[in-house]
């Protein structure tokens, strides 16, 4: 039986073998602590969140609360789990190498490999969204060109360096944090009609039961709820992938898994309360504009829409930077396994996997351009495919 490596971060020095070298086969720990940080938080606010919430509310009404909650206290209880094997064992896998190693390569192999479909996938969604808000602003730049663009250069940050992907990340994060911060305090001062500048009237808590109840769909809407909004948390395990190059990673998981549980409750269910407690539930305008476009419309915020869209945009390239740092390290550690080419896990004179990169922004390419010859079939079965990994992935 074969041994299975138990790291994969390069040692400060390494004795010389006939192998290959540290700068050949091991990553090195560029990730600070504030990064990692970031990019936990940054991980639970997804593009998803700004996006897709607007189907769950027509879905389950303002019952989309508990959805949000109760896929919120699974995501806790994950992480918390993933985070003290993370702590105790950081590795670029994360839980495909624990899978390996507690359930047999067979679970290591297809988790691994099912986890990076996912996220090669999500190259091409998050491209085409990031492509779509940007021809709105330059219309003389084609989709297709932003797209290019947008994937090009991040991969070029993910290939100069962990630590620059850290930064980017890092910022990317930031931005995000401080719009749905800005959003909750705005949306609660409204809530009870103590908004500076606005005579936007107090709305209460009322619209929670007087459109129909609570759950005006039933309680399985809940259920229905819960399949529209799990996908949205996707990205909340990549800190424990990031340990793995990190000098800290003991105790900067643990601080990132610890405080998981109010970044759900106050980024996602806070949200969430705020739109539904603004707005009748059924009220057009989620549907038409998104959920918190509507809602910072109806308190008076001007420009809105531009703002954000402003946003969304931020989420969509920290999920494209994120989401190829992550497929990289899963094919890195597939190969370390023996279950991808051993080609991956090459690295260059930085520490970065470059081959894993560039398979995986390859794949992601050819997913852009599916999407665009063929969006309503190849595309499609690719996206549905890929919501039905993520599901199976988070079960496991």
């Amino acid at each position: 039986m074969t041994t299975r490596p138990q790291g994969d971060v390069a040692p400060a020095t390494a004795p010389p073998s006939s192998g290959p070298t540290p700068e050949q086969a091991a990553l090195r720990p560029g990730l600070k602590n504030r990064h990692l940080s970031m990019i936990a938080i940054g991980g639970v606010i997804g593009a998803g969140l700004f996006v897709g919430s607007a189907s769950g509310i027509a879905a389950a009404g303002p019952g989309i609360l508990l959805s949000y909650a109760l896929v919120g206290a699974l995501v806790v209880f994950v992480m918390r789990m993933l985070g003290e094997m993370a702590a105790a064992n950081p590795s670029s896998g994360s839980f495909s190498a624990y899978a390996d190693r507690a359930l047999g390569r067979w679970a290591g192999f297809s988790i691994g490999w099912l986890y990076w479909f996912f996220w090669v996938v999500v190259l091409a969604v998050e491209a085409t969204a990031g492509a779509v808000i940007l021809e709105g602003w330059v219309p003389a730049v084609p989709q297709w060109a932003w797209a290019l663009i947008v994937m090009v250069v991040l991969t070029i940050t993910n290939l100069a360096s962990v630590g620059s992907f850290g930064e980017f990340e890092f910022w990317f994060a930031g931005i995000k944090v401080v719009a749905i911060t800005g959003f909750i305090v705005l949306g609660g001062l409204a809530i009870f009609g103590v908004l500076p500048g606005s005579d936007h009237a107090a709305t209460g808590f009322g619209n929670l039961t007087g459109h129909g109840g609570f759950l005006p769909n039933g309680p399985g809407a809940i259920l229905t709820g819960i399949l529209l909004v799990v996908f949205s948390f996707m990205g909340s395990e990549i800190v424990t992938l990031a340990a793995g190059e990190s000098a800290n990673a003991r105790q900067a998981v643990a601080k990132a898994t610890r405080s998981v549980i109010w970044r759900v409750g106050v980024f996602y269910v806070g949200s969430i309360l705020v739109v539904v407690s603004l707005l009748p539930w059924n009220d057009p305008s989620i549907a038409k504009k998104g959920s918190y476009v509507a809602a910072l419309d109806s308190i008076g915020i001007p420009h809105a829409g531009q703002i954000m869209n402003f946003i969304v945009l931020t989420a969509v390239l920290s999920c494209l930077n994120s989401g190829l740092y992550t497929a990289s390290r899963m094919a890195f550690s597939l190969g370390q396994r023996g279950d991808a080419p051993r080609s991956f896990v090459r690295t260059n004179s930085r520490g970065v996997p470059q081959p894993a990169i560039l398979a995986s922004v390859a794949f992601g390419f050819l997913a852009v351009g599916f999407n665009y010859l063929w969006p309503d079939t190849v595309f499609q079965f690719l996206l549905n495919s890929s919501g039905a990994v993520a599901l199976f992935v988070w079960l496991v």
